[in-house]
C-alpha cells in the first residue's frame, strides 16, 4: 500500500472520497467550492496519481481488503463511491468501525444492495440513475414553472383595458389572497393600460375572512353581470372553470384560470392561460412562485395575505400540504407583517358563529363513526365549516357533515378522517348533479340551489322534508347502510 508520503495519521481530514471514478469526481469537483481538506482514495495507481499531481492527498488502496484504512488521516464525511458493491460495503463496515462518529454516504450499484448498505453503517446510500431522474425531474419544473411565470407576464403586459379577476363563491384566504397576488402581477406586468378589479360573490362571512380583508385593505367588489360586462379580460383563481362554484355562466369566455383543484372531466377550457396543479395545498402557493419566477418585489400586505392563504387552506400545514408548500410559506415568512398576521389568525368570535357550533353540537348525531348535525337557517354559512372543524374532533368521530339552509340554497360542510374515503370525490358524485359540490379528501362541501325545490315560506320545514331522501345519496355512497348491518 502506498500513501501520499505528506500527511500524518493524526491529521484530521474534513472529507474522504473512496473511489473516483466518473461519480466521484464530480463530488470531488463540487466539494472544491468548501474550505474543508479533501483526501482521496482509489485502486487505480493512475487515478491516484493525476490527484496528487493536483496537490490533493490521495491513497491508493484495495477497499476489499481488510487493512485498507491503515495509515489513513482521520475524515469526518466519507463518500464511498466506487464502482464496485461489495468494495463499498467492506468500506463502510470498515469505516464505522474504525470511526463511529463518521458520516457515510455510500454508493449503491444495484437497487437490491441500498439495505445492505445501511446495515453496513451508511446513512445515506445513494442511487445515482434515481438521483438522475429525481434531478431531471426537478430542473424540468423549474424551468416549466419559469417559462409558464414568464408567459402569464407576458401576456399580461400587452392588455389594454380591465382585467376582472373572480374568486370562487364566498371565497376564503386561498382565493382572496390568490387575487391579490395576480393583481400584483398585473400591474407589475402592465402598470401603465392594464387595471384589475376583484370580483366575489355570495358572502365574506367567515371572521378571519372578514378581519383579512379589512386589515390588508383589498378591495373587493359583489360580482354581478354588469361589472362583467364592463371587464375586457377575466381571470378565474381558486376554481377551475366558469360555473364551478362561481356565478359564471359555464359559456362565459376566461383567459385566465389558476387553480390547485381537479378540474372537471367535462369542462374543457378555451382558456388562453391554464395552471391547475391538483399536488399542491393551495392556489396561493401557485402565486408565490409565480412572484418568485418573475423576481417581482412583494409587499408587506401581498405576502401576508399569501402567507395566511397557504396557511388556511393547508390548515396549518397539516392537511394536503407539499414540500412546495412548505418552501414557499419559508419565502414568504421573513416578508410578512407579523403582528398584522397574528390579528388576522386571532379574530373575536362572532355571536352567530357561537349560536350555529351550540345548535351543531346540540343536534349532532353519529351512525357507525360518521356524525351528522342539522343547524337549520343560517345567515352566514361561513359558519358550517368551523362547526365541522369542531365535531371532527369528537371521539369515534371519522367523518363529520354539518348542514342548514340559507336563503337560497340547502348548504353542507363535511370533514373526514377516513383515509378510505375522498370526501371530495363523494359529494361530488352525490350532489354534483342538483348543485355544486367537491373538494379533498379531508374536506368538502356542497350547495344545492333551492330553485331544484319547491319554494316554501319556512325554511326550516323544507329542510326538514327534503334532507333526508338527499342524505341517502351520501349514506348510499359511503355504504353506511351495509356497514350497520354487518355491525349487526
Amino acid at each position: 500500500m502506498t500513501g501520499a508520503g505528506s500527511v500524518s495519521p493524526q491529521e484530521r481530514i474534513k472529507y474522504a472520497i473512496m473511489g473516483c471514478g466518473s461519480t466521484g469526481y464530480y463530488i470531488f469537483r463540487e466539494l472544491l467550492k468548501d474550505p474543508g481538506h479533501i483526501l482521496i482514495v482509489d485502486h487505480n495507481q493512475e487515478r491516484v496519481q493525476e490527484y496528487r499531481d493536483q496537490g490533493q492527498e490521495a491513497f491508493e488502496r484495495d477497499l476489499r481488503e481488510p487493512g485498507a484504512l491503515q495509515g489513513l488521516p482521520q475524515f469526518e464525511i466519507a463518500f464511498v463511491m466506487t464502482g464496485d458493491s461489495k468494495a463499498n460495503i467492506s468500506a463502510v463496515r470498515a469505516i464505522r468501525s474504525k470511526y463511529p462518529d463518521s458520516h457515510i454516504i455510500g454508493r449503491v450499484i444495484d437497487p437490491g444492495d441500498a439495505e445492505v448498505l445501511l446495515a453496513a453503517g451508511a446513512e445515506l446510500a445513494l442511487y445515482p440513475p434515481q438521483l438522475m431522474a429525481k434531478s431531471a425531474i426537478y430542473q424540468i419544473g423549474k424551468l416549466y414553472a419559469n417559462r409558464l411565470s414568464k408567459r402569464l407576464s407576458l401576456l399580461l403586459a400587452g392588455w389594454d383595458g380591465t382585467l376582472g379577476i373572480v374568486t370562487h363563491k364566498n371565497p376564503d384566504p386561498d382565493a382572496i389572497s390568490s387575487a391579490m397576488a395576480l393583481a400584483a402581477i398585473a400591474r407589475s406586468a402592465n402598470p401603465d393600460r392594464l387595471f384589475t378589479r376583484i370580483f366575489y360573490d355570495g358572502a365574506i362571512g367567515h371572521q378571519e375572512n372578514r378581519t383579512m380583508v379589512n386589515l390588508l385593505d383589498i378591495k373587493m367588489e359583489r360580482m354581478s353581470p354588469q361589472v362583467i360586462q364592463e371587464c375586457n379580460y377575466l381571470a378565474l383563481v381558486d376554481s377551475p372553470a366558469p360555473g364551478m362554484n362561481n356565478p359564471l355562466s359555464p359559456h362565459t369566455r376566461v383567459d385566465i384560470i389558476i387553480d390547485h383543484h381537479r378540474e372537471s372531466p367535462h369542462q374543457e377550457s378555451e382558456a388562453r392561460f391554464v395552471d391547475i396543479r391538483p399536488g399542491l395545498g393551495a392556489t396561493a402557493s401557485i402565486l408565490t412562485q409565480y412572484l418568485q419566477e418573475l423576481d417581482i418585489a412583494v409587499d408587506s400586505s401581498v405576502a401576508t395575505g399569501l402567507l395566511y392563504g397557504i396557511r388556511s387552506d393547508t390548515k396549518d400545514f397539516k392537511r394536503n400540504v407539499t414540500p412546495q408548500d412548505l418552501n414557499y410559506a419559508a419565502f414568504l415568512l421573513p416578508l410578512t407583517d407579523g403582528p398584522l398576521l397574528e390579528k388576522i389568525m386571532s379574530p373575536s368570535l362572532s355571536q352567530e358563529t357561537l349560536d350555529v357550533i351550540g345548535i351543531a353540537v346540540r343536534n349532532r348525531r353519529i351512525r357507525s363513526g360518521y356524525l351528522f348535525s342539522n343547524v337549520g337557517y343560517v345567515r352566514n354559512r361561513d359558519t358550517l365549516p368551523q362547526a365541522a372543524d369542531l365535531l371532527i374532533n369528537l371521539e369515534g368521530v371519522n367523518t363529520a357533515l354539518v348542514y342548514g339552509i340559507s336563503d337560497d340554497a340547502i348548504i353542507m360542510s363535511v370533514r373526514n378522517r377516513d383515509i378510505r374515503l375522498h370526501i371530495g370525490n363523494v359529494l361530488a358524485e352525490a350532489f354534483g348533479d342538483i348543485g355544486d359540490a367537491g373538494g379533498h379528501p379531508n374536506m368538502a362541501a356542497a350547495t344545492i340551489p333551492l330553485s331544484y325545490f319547491s319554494r316554501v315560506s319556512e325554511k326550516d320545514d323544507l329542510l326538514d322534508l327534503i334532507i333526508e331522501p338527499i342524505l341517502k345519496k351520501f349514506t348510499d355512497i359511503v355504504g353506511l347502510e351495509n356497514e350497520e348491518k354487518n355491525e349487526v
